[in-house]
């Protein structure tokens, strides 16, 4: 998923040590990384330009420093991009230091072991129509991972507001959906995404700002 991304270096003046220089701090927005490895004179820098001010060696150092270290940030952030991986702030830092991104649960196994425990609890606390409905959605939702990022499972750390209203043109433009059947079946993944959140795999619902409702159907009766 396409997320907002922002560099930013900053003086951190209340971290001023006795020689009165201040760590630069280099903010980058997805969900928030800092990380600082030169300390400056904070009287020295523009924070416009993003830079020290002045001619002298130590200030061309830093300065080179600060662009080279925002060079090789968008070189990783286009690489993650192209490569398709998740784009959190820790993953992003993980690929700055020579590391992995730290992996997260997975959608489909989730999906599968809900219904499965669906499965056997039949004639207990579920119907078999509830089973088939469900299993109807994950059919669904491992053709939308096909269709929308040619991929048969995704990071649930990556089901964001965009991916849900993807999902939602999905099914009623490539599956031919009414209103009902595409909120009927977003309801059913509605509840892996909350399993995933009480077992605090996803620290935040995706759904919150999508508010479809089902559509009253209107009926016609024979009169005799």
């Amino acid at each position: 998923m396409n997320k907002s991304f922002n560099l930013l270096f900053y003086v951190k003046r209340s971290k001023t040590n006795a020689e009165g220089l201040a760590p630069v701090y280099l903010r980058i927005t997805i969900d928030g990384l800092r990380s600082s490895k030169r300390y400056i004179n904070p009287d020295k820098w523009n924070t416009n330009a993003q830079k020290l001010t002045g001619n002298n060696k130590d200030t061309e150092s830093i300065n080179t420093y600060l662009k080279t270290l925002e060079h090789q940030v968008y070189d990783v952030h286009r690489d993650m991009i192209e490569r398709k991986l998740l784009i959190t702030a820790p993953n992003l830092k993980d690929r700055l230091l020579g590391g992995k991104p730290s992996p997260g649960k997975m959608l489909v196994p989730i999906f599968q072991e809900h219904n499965r425990q669906v499965a056997v609890l039949i004639g207990k606390e579920y119907a078999k129509g509830t089973l088939d409905r469900y299993e109807t959605s994950l059919k669904h939702t491992q053709a939308f991972l096909q269709w929308k990022f040619n991929s048969s499972d995704i990071d649930i750390r990556a089901i964001d507001h965009e991916f849900i209203m993807a999902y939602d043109f999905y099914l009623r433009s490539e599956r031919s959906c009414n209103n009902n059947s595409t909120v009927k079946y977003l309801k059913n993944f509605k509840k892996i995404i909350l399993i995933c959140i009480a077992n605090g795999w996803l620290d935040r619902d995706p759904f919150v700002k999508y508010k479809p409702k089902v559509k009253e159907v209107k009926r016609a009766f024979l009169k005799r």
